[in-house]
C-alpha cells in the first residue's frame, strides 16, 4: 500500500498507521483465507465483488499519490528504468521457470505466473523504509510498473502462460485499465483537489486496503476450497521460491546497477513484493478460482518475509 509522505533527511517516510498495517497484514489475511476455508459456499458467491475490492485498493493508492512520486522519476531515470527492468524480466522469468521445474497442473502455472506478471506490491514502499531503503526510488518504481501494468502485465502473461491456457490479452487489457489506472488516477485527481481532505483521512487508507485485500483472499480461497487439500503444498512451495529468489536477485540486479547498499534495498522489495490482489482478481476473471490461489498464498507470505527481510537490513549499515 503506498503510504502518505513525509519528509525526512534525504528520505520518504511511511506514517505510523501504514508501518502498523503492514505488521498486522498477514495475520489478517491469514484469518481471511481461514474464513474462506469455513465458509466456502457463503463466500465463493462474491466472486463478481473481487474487481471493485480491488478498485477500491488502487483507488486508496491513488489517494496517496503527490507529484513528488513523479518527479522522483524525472530526476533518476537511470536508476527507475533499472528497477523496471528487474521487476518485468525476473519475477516473470522465475514464475515460468518454477511452474516449468514443479511440473505444475495448468492453472496454477498460470496463476504462478501472473503473480509474476503483476506490478509492485502495494506494501512495498513501505518495508523499504523499514529496511533503511531508498523509499524515494521505492515509490517511484512502484508507481511506475502500476501505470505500465496495463501493457506489461497482460502481454507478459500472453508470452509466459500461453502455453499452458488460453490468454485473453485484450480483455485482461480492459480490466486492468477498469480496476488499476481508472481508481488510480481517480485517487491521484481527488487528492490533488482536496489535499487537506484526503490527508486527513490518510491513517484509515491503509486499513482500508488491507480489509478489501482481506475479503479478495477469502473470496479466492472458498473458490479453490476443495482443490487446496491436494494442491497447497506444492503451491506454497512455488510461493516460496518466486519471493526468497525474487528478493534476492532485486538486491543483485540493484548491486549490479550500482544504486548503492539504499538502492538496493529498495530493489529487494519492488522485485520481490507483486501486487497479488490483482492478480487474485485476474486470476479469478481470466483463469479460475484455484488458478488464484497462488496470488491469495503470496499475499501472506510476501508480507512475512518482506517484513523478516526488513528487520534483518535494518541491523545493517545503510551506507556503502
Amino acid at each position: 500500500m503506498q503510504t502518505e509522505q513525509t519528509a525526512t533527511p534525504g528520505d520518504t517516510a511511511p506514517d505510523h498507521g501504514a508501518r502498523r498495517a503492514v505488521t498486522v497484514f498477514p495475520v489478517l489475511v491469514l484469518l481471511a483465507g481461514g474464513l474462506g476455508l469455513l465458509m466456502p459456499d457463503t463466500l465463493r458467491g462474491g466472486k463478481e465483488a473481487v474487481p471493485y475490492l480491488l478498485g477500491v485498493v488502487m483507488f486508496c493508492m491513488g489517494l496517496t499519490m503527490t507529484g513528488q512520486d513523479f518527479r522522483g522519476v524525472v530526476r533518476r531515470p537511470w536508476a527507475v528504468g533499472i528497477g523496471l527492468v528487474a521487476h518485468y524480466v525476473i519475477m516473470p522469468g522465475l514464475g515460468w521457470l518454477i511452474a516449468n521445474a514443479l511440473g505444475l497442473s495448468p492453472q496454477l502455472a498460470a496463476g504462478v505466473i501472473l503473480v509474476g506478471c503483476a506490478p509492485s506490491g502495494t506494501a512495498s514502499n513501505v518495508v523499504a523504509y523499514l529496511a533503511r531503503g531508498d523509499v524515494a526510488l521505492a515509490v517511484s518504481i512502484g508507481t511506475v510498473s502500476t501505470l505500465l501494468a496495463p501493457l506489461l502485465t497482460p502481454a507478459l502473461t500472453l508470452l509466459l502462460a500461453g502455453e499452458f491456457l488460453p490468454v485473453h490479452a485484450e480483455s485482461m487489457v480492459t480490466d486492468i485499465l477498469k480496476t488499476v489506472l481508472v481508481p488510480v488516477a481517480a485517487g491521484f485527481v481527488l487528492r490533488t483537489a482536496a489535499n487537506r481532505l484526503v490527508v486527513r483521512l490518510t491513517p484509515v487508507l491503509p486499513w482500508v486496503s488491507v480489509a478489501a485485500i482481506g475479503v479478495i483472499v477469502a473470496i479466492v480461497v472458498a473458490g479453490s476450497a476443495k482443490a487446496i487439500t491436494s494442491a497447497a503444498g506444492v503451491v506454497f512451495l512455488a510461493v516460496v521460491l518466486h519471493n526468497g529468489f525474487g528478493l534476492l536477485l532485486g538486491y543483485l540486479a540493484g548491486r549490479a546497477g550500482r544504486l548503492g547498499e539504499r538502492g538496493s534495498r529498495a530493489l529487494t522489495f519492488e522485485v520481490g513484493m507483486q501486487n497479488s490482489g490483482l492478480a487474485a482478481a485476474l486470476a479469478t476473471a481470466h483463469f479460475s478460482p484455484l488458478a488464484a490461489l497462488p496470488a491469495a498464498i503470496f499475499s501472506v507470505w510476501h508480507n512475512v518475509t518482506g517484513a523478516l527481510t526488513a528487520a534483518w537490513f535494518s541491523r545493517r549499515p545503510a551506507d556503502d
